[in-house]
């Protein structure tokens, strides 16, 4: 019987397998990792089955999807290669399986010198958030995979979020920018900066969650340009107003900036890994 099967049981595997069980997947999934607690754990909260034999796991396969740390992407496959093509133990795969990985900075090119003809590569980035529906994930496909395929998987993450289909010399700029850490840590160095202007902690974080989070909600439902809502909320000679030239005169945007570059140099330095 064929299965979604997930090399890796860490944090990305849990948060999508949250989301496509609160979707009302049915499927069945199967997980492989190292860790026997993992597998313990997701096979409790889920009713995932736990496969510690990476040769049966990848056999089961209809799609796999590759989910541990992009350091650990290279040897994982080699372990796949040896133990399912050229090693002495060989076993029966499947002759077609959809590979998905999800590590961040490992190109397609690398990807498909691994499992040979029989595989046809995608390359994903979902955001932690698809645990609660809510995710984004962007896709970039190799120049093999058919359009029915394509949509196969396109159709895998819309059950978690909204899905983006972008070329993969994007991938590095959308990985650094998409995180949901840009949010959290925003929302903590506002609600901190309030509170140490005299606001009690719990009111200082509805505040700071109001200013990111509800206008950029509005934002999504009806889209403006950010041009435009930012002149409109911040008032000439106003409060908002003084509040955004400090941050402009402190090169607040150069800072983002900057920070996002850091990202994308650590992604792309793993391609020689």
């Amino acid at each position: 019987m064929s299965s979604l099967v997930f090399l890796g049981g860490g944090r990305i595997t849990t948060a999508l397998i949250t989301g496509l069980r609160r979707a009302g997947y049915r499927g069945r999934l199967l997980v492989h990792d190292r860790h026997p607690k993992k597998l313990r754990r997701l096979e409790r909260q889920f009713g995932v089955i736990p496969e510690s034999d990476l040769a049966r796991a990848v056999a089961a396969a209809n799609i796999l999807v590759i989910a541990v740390r992009p350091a650990s992407v290279r040897k994982l496959l080699a372990r796949v290669d040896e133990q399912i093509g050229r090693g002495k133990h060989k076993k029966s795969v499947p002759q077609l399986v959809v590979a998905i990985s999800l590590a961040a900075g490992v190109p397609l090119a690398t990807l498909r010198t691994h499992l040979g003809p029989r595989a046809h590569w995608a390359r994903a980035m979902p955001s932690p958030l698809c645990r609660s529906g809510c995710g984004l994930t962007a896709l970039a496909f190799d120049r093999a995979v058919p359009r029915r395929t394509r949509k196969k998987i396109q159709q895998l993450f819309s059950r978690v979020g909204e899905v983006r289909v972008i070329p993969e010399p994007y991938f590095d700029a959308f990985t650094v920018t998409y995180s949901s850490s840009h949010g959290y840590h925003a929302l903590a160095a506002l609600a901190g900066a309030a509170e140490k202007l005299g606001l009690p902690r719990k009111l200082a974080v509805t505040a700071a969650a109001h200013a990111l989070a509800d206008g950029i909600l509005a934002w999504r439902e009806h889209p403006e340009p950010l041009a435009r809502l930012i002149e409109e909320a911040a008032t000439p000679g106003g409060t908002a107003a003084a509040v955004l030239a400090a941050m402009d005169a402190s090169r607040y945007g150069g800072i983002v900036e900057r920070a996002l570059r850091a990202g994308m140099a650590r992604a792309r330095s793993r391609r020689g890994g």
